[in-house]
């Protein structure tokens, strides 16, 4: 499953999305995020989950990748799907498995528990894109240009982003990393898929102190390599491309602001129950 992962990732491509300036697509990317949490009921998460499966058609990304990269986040979709079935109580009973404790099972909790489910799938669905279609440098670039007012304030906005970016390039790095050690301590005959929880927890030790090793050395090379070669910030920086906003840029806004007014709409319009949906909120 640690394979699966790809957080950080890019995918070179010549879409409508990879096209798009990253500064309009971390701004679109806030504004469905927020659009997200405003929906009030399926139909306007349906609407939402929608747009993130045409935006992963345009921007040419096979689902095969995208749905790898949700496994690791599946036990979080099950575990917080379990809390909305037994702790919402409202609504209609449908099951009490324990009838001495008071965990009911109701029809608001099962809305919910799919509600949510489908929320998350939808923001990991749509923010993934961001990463996948957008380079590190020119991420990098666009973070510091969207934080650029915090300079007025004495924030040192190019270290925050360099910081954020390293990050996320790393991840794969690292991942590739905790594979090979895995391998290695299970060709040495360690085993790392039995027994307890507590002699699992201990055979992990083994990996992570290598881990952890080669990630402080990795640090260590790349700030070395900077020094090296002169690297002192945004002192004097000059870039060889240069982002301009285009009209595709500005309808990718226009049409993220259109999503966030038509899911306001039919949040708060009934309009779920025209379509059998009820609202869980």
């Amino acid at each position: 499953m640690i394979r699966d992962i790809t957080i950080g990732q890019y995918f070179p491509g010549n879409s409508y999305l990879h096209k798009l300036d990253p500064r309009a697509k971390i701004v679109i990317t806030f504004i469905y995020i927020v659009a997200l949490f405003l929906c009030k009921n399926f139909f306007s998460l349906l609407l939402l989950l929608t747009v993130s499966v045409a935006a992963v058609l345009i921007s040419r990304i096979s689902f095969r990748v995208i749905l790898k990269g949700m496994k690791m986040i599946l036990l979080i979709i099950l575990f917080t799907a379990v809390l909305q079935v037994f702790y919402n109580d409202k609504g209609t009973v449908l099951w009490q498995p324990f009838p001495r404790w008071d965990f009911v099972i109701t029809d608001s909790g099962v809305f919910s528990a799919i509600f949510l489910s489908v929320r998350i799938v939808a923001l990991i669905l749509f923010s993934s894109l961001l990463t996948y279609t957008t380079s590190p440098t020119m991420l990098t670039d666009a973070i510091e240009r969207l934080l650029s007012p915090l300079k007025h304030l004495h924030v040192n906005v190019h270290a925050l982003s360099m910081m954020m970016t390293i990050a996320l390039r790393f991840i794969p790095t690292l991942i590739e990393e905790l594979n090979i050690i895995i391998s290695a301590q299970k060709a040495r005959g360690a085993d790392l898929d039995s027994g307890s929880l507590t002699k699992r927890a201990k055979a992990l030790i083994p990996i992570f102190v290598p881990l952890f090793v080669s990630a402080f050395r990795r640090a260590y090379e790349l700030a070395f390599a900077m020094e090296c070669r002169c690297y002192n910030g945004d002192n004097g920086r000059t870039r060889m491309k240069v982002m301009k906003l285009c009209l595709r840029d500005y309808l990718g806004l226009l049409a993220s602001i259109a999503l966030t007014a038509a899911v306001i709409v039919t949040s708060y319009l009934d309009l779920g129950s025209l379509f059998l949906f009820e609202s869980v909120i």
